[in-house]
């Protein structure tokens, strides 16, 4: 079979491997099986590849354990703000990571790990990373650092891709307003001020310029309070007290960050330093030259005391 053909036929298999491991600490797997997602739409706006779940026994003790890998570190982000319940607390598992009393979710690179019934130790869970297949690690969106902290509802927070998204967690928004045609990405969440709750989003767009077209049409939306910083603009969904609205828009602005690449001058790049390594090269040229016609001028002195006689070729006289 031709080496082409051969990896087509391996693709479906390859595409199915196992994601969790035979054994995770003391326990060892009794089964795996494929999730059968709902909401299939937003898992493949979140960049879905494959969801597997997995039961674990070990002296009569059980759990089940689930793994969603996505496309990468931005879609398993946005599920793991998705899927975490909203009384789940900060897990010491890593950045993104929470936990209840009977288990805990865990985003790793482009995984969403779920635990149900068992808390892995930490050297578990890097045991478990390393052997993760296809993980593919990157930095996380910059986008959530411009929440405001202060009054924010905990889990209230969720990060969106694109249309289903849109539809999902922000349905008063119409889908043409928000841009993501034009690469736009949005944090939206949830704040408990005296007026009661209310939701704020930021959408970032690739420049400032689509940014102030697109807070025109987002300014369309009856009710809605709006603000462009840079390339984010800043969204309160309706109902919204002035005055709260106002205070929330105050916590947010944009600081772009600036790298400049720059060739450090080294001592090659002095023209005085040039200069004076040529001048020591011309000073060591010049003692070579002298100290090798004293050398040649000695051997010939010591050659007449000696009374050798040099050989002279007379070229001249040819």
């Amino acid at each position: 079979m031709a080496p082409e053909l051969l990896l087509a036929a391996l693709l479906p298999a390859l595409a199915g491997a196992a994601v969790w491991p035979e054994q995770l600490g003391p326990y060892r797997r009794v089964s795996a099986a494929p999730i059968q997602v709902s909401e299939r739409p937003l898992w493949q706006e979140y960049g879905l590849e494959q969801a597997e779940s997995a039961e674990y026994q070990s002296e009569g003790r059980k759990f089940r354990a689930e793994a969603w890998r996505l496309q990468d570190s931005t879609g398993a982000f946005a599920a793991f703000q998705w899927q975490r319940p909203a009384g789940a607390r900060d897990w010491d598992r890593g950045e993104l990571s929470a936990g209840d009393g009977t288990g805990g979710w865990i985003a790793a690179g482009n995984y969403l790990l779920h635990f149900e019934g068992y808390k892995p130790a930490a050297e578990e869970l890097r045991t478990l990373l390393q052997s993760l297949p296809s993980l593919r690690r990157a930095a996380l969106p910059s986008l959530s650092a411009y929440l405001p902290r202060k009054n924010l509802v905990p889990g209230s927070e969720r990060y969106l891709l694109g249309p289903a998204g849109l539809e999902r967690f922000l349905p008063g928004v119409p889908a043409g307003s928000a841009g993501f045609e034009f690469s736009a990405e949005a944090q939206t969440a949830q704040y408990r001020l005296p007026s009661g709750v209310i939701r704020l989003s930021l959408f970032a767009y690739p420049t400032p310029e689509i940014a102030r077209v697109k807070l025109a049409d987002l300014a369309k939306i009856e009710g809605a309070v709006v603000k462009r910083s840079g390339p984010l603009v800043v969204l309160i969904s309706p109902p919204v007290h002035a005055a709260d609205a106002q205070q929330l828009l105050g916590q947010i602005e944009y600081q772009s960050k600036i790298t400049w690449s720059e060739r450090v001058p080294t001592r090659r790049d002095n023209i005085g330093e040039l200069l004076l390594n040529i001048f020591i090269l011309c000073g060591i040229l010049i003692l070579v030259c002298i100290g090798g016609g004293l050398a040649v001028g000695g051997v010939r002195a010591l050659s007449r005391r000696r009374g050798d006689p040099m050989i002279l070729l007379h070229l001249a006289d040819r």
